[in-house]
């Protein structure tokens, strides 16, 4: 009874931590993420390859926060490295997804592993595109979406 007692506690204060963080986690709509990655902020893509493919912002940097496989979503044990390879850990940066909730997870870990100036996208990549804002195709053609 006494180790469940203590497991117990432990995982509610691990939980504790989690929802801190994800408090802690600066969100901004896309007309803002839209101002900030024209001044000086990148944009960290976190969808998958194939999601990115379809479809993406211009000069984004697409690192996959997980993948989806037969047996589930499972999270991308080399995200932290692939990130770290692309921005340094003072670049400002705006994580995306494809709704927001994928970023939100990215944000937390990049917030967690000292990445100092991270927002996230709310809304990701479907709400940039409902507001018809640019994206470059497959084709390579960049066009406004409407």
């Amino acid at each position: 009874m006494d180790l469940f007692k203590i497991v117990f506690s432990l995982l509610f204060l691990f939980h504790l931590g989690l929802c801190r963080t994800q408090s802690e986690v600066l969100t901004v709509d896309v007309h803002s993420a839209k101002d900030l990655i024209r001044s000086s902020h990148r944009y960290l893509d976190v969808r998958t390859e194939e999601e990115f493919k379809k479809g993406h912002l211009e000069n984004a940097l697409n690192v996959p926060y997980c993948f989806f496989t037969p047996e589930g979503t499972v999270k991308n044990p080399k995200f932290l490295e692939q990130v770290a390879a692309v921005c340094n850990k003072d670049d400002f940066i705006v994580v995306g997804c494809k709704s927001g909730v994928r970023s939100l997870q990215a944000s937390v870990d990049l917030l967690a592993a000292d990445y100092k100036n991270v927002k996230n996208m709310g809304g990701g990549y479907a709400a940039w595109v409902e507001n018809g804002f640019t994206v470059k195709k497959p084709n390579g053609e960049t066009l406004p979406i409407v």
